[in-house]
């Protein structure tokens, strides 16, 4: 089940949208101005954002999430009554994954959300390769083979293969994965990777997936 954050101020609106994303198996957080949405972002799987908000343009807000490390990977549905193509060429180029145009069918919008997941690899399953990982059932497969991963081995497996190209020092992994109140090193997250290699049978020297960068920290390549 994933978790979508509808930033939309009118509630006659929201409400019908909401209703049609609950009843397509999703969670739903609602957001009536940007400053309440932005509290809620790091809850969100994926974000549906209405342009028009009455305290800051969706676009500003927008721009403001693409510029924050945390939230450059999160999707974006941007909808809105804006049907101009220079209005929808604004919305991608300052950030948008998709563009969807009111009136819309509930159908085309249920769509355009399952196509952002899978790709994002926030519906439940990523597919990188021969690795896929079930993410309801905290299942790891690689080459079809089930792997015996503990629980931090799989989050750690995961999240980085959420944000396939992007470069983690230890510190955000401790942060991301262990959590803030976690009171461990930097070679507990060395000691973790170790361990996946070893069960991903992957070569240190030349690894597969997961890749070191000296000085810097750990990144799963983009194309393994």
């Amino acid at each position: 089940m994933s978790r979508l954050l509808l930033v939309e101020d009118e509630p006659a609106v929201r409400v019908g949208l909401r209703l049609s994303l609950v009843r397509a198996g999703h969670q739903v957080l609602e957001a009536a101005t940007a400053a309440e949405a932005w509290a809620l972002l790091e809850q969100a799987d994926l974000v549906l954002l209405d342009w028009m908000l009455p305290d800051e343009p969706g676009v500003r807000l927008l721009e403001r999430l693409r510029s924050d490390s945390r939230y450059e990977t999160l999707p974006v549905l941007m909808l809105t009554a804006r049907s101009g193509e220079s209005d929808r060429v604004e919305g991608l180029t300052r950030g948008a994954d998709d563009y969807l145009t009111k009136p819309f069918s509930t159908p085309e919008l249920l769509a355009r959300v399952q196509a952002l997941l899978r790709r994002s690899g926030r519906s439940g399953r990523i597919e990188r390769g021969g690795l896929v990982l079930d993410l309801e059932r905290h299942q790891a497969y690689l080459q079809n083979t089930p792997l015996d991963l503990t629980r931090r081995e799989f989050e750690l497996l995961a999240f980085l293969a959420r944000h396939p190209g992007r470069v983690y020092t230890r510190e955000e992994l401790l942060e991301r994965v262990w959590g803030q109140e976690f009171m461990g090193t930097a070679r507990t997250v060395d000691q973790h990777v170790a361990q996946l290699r070893e069960k991903l049978q992957e070569d240190p020297k030349s690894p597969l997936y997961l890749e070191t960068l000296r000085g810097v920290g750990y990144r799963f390549r983009e194309n393994p």
